[in-house]
């Protein structure tokens, strides 16, 4: 009997919910389900550029559990990019972290960074250390907190 999955941490929200080739119905097109903790596992690895040993306990999870996640999530947006399928994403044993919200005062870009993570070293948009902490609330906004269900099994 497999071991219970154990409840991943995440940071992002993806702003879509689901990508498709141009021109064709999703309706029409076969489905990819990507969980949320296989993009998150992508923006650490792929995006951010963090090593499987440093991005896993961001995540709360093994250096072997990241690999796997990570070698998933390649197979399914490789899946849905030259097989012309629909990526959705949602799903997945995961729970949001709360953020911090950092300002720069340069270029007043706004982004958030998750709690028990370093203090950033300057603005990701412009590179200026001149950055403040802009949790307005005093870092009491629980409304970053979600704790999201399984999706579908791969296949389902």
């Amino acid at each position: 009997m497999p071991r219970p999955v154990k409840c991943r941490r995440i940071s992002c929200t993806p702003t879509a919910g689901c990508f498709r080739p141009r021109g064709i119905p999703v309706r029409q097109l076969e489905q990819v389900n990507l969980t949320l903790d296989e993009l998150e596992a992508i923006r650490l690895a792929d995006l951010e550029g963090i090593y499987q040993q440093d991005a896993a306990p961001r995540m709360n999870i093994s250096r072997q559990t990241f690999g796997s996640i990570i070698v998933s999530a390649h197979r399914k947006i490789a899946d849905a990019l030259l097989n012309a399928k629909a990526l959705h994403i949602w799903g997945g044993t995961c729970v949001r972290t709360e953020l911090r919200r950092f300002k720069c005062r340069g270029c007043h870009h706004v982004w958030e960074v998750a709690h028990g993570t370093a203090r950033p070293a300057g603005c990701p948009h412009c590179k200026k250390a001149a950055i403040t902490c802009d949790d307005s609330d005093g870092g009491r906004d629980k409304r970053n907190v979600a704790v999201f269900g399984k999706g579908k099994s791969e296949g389902s």
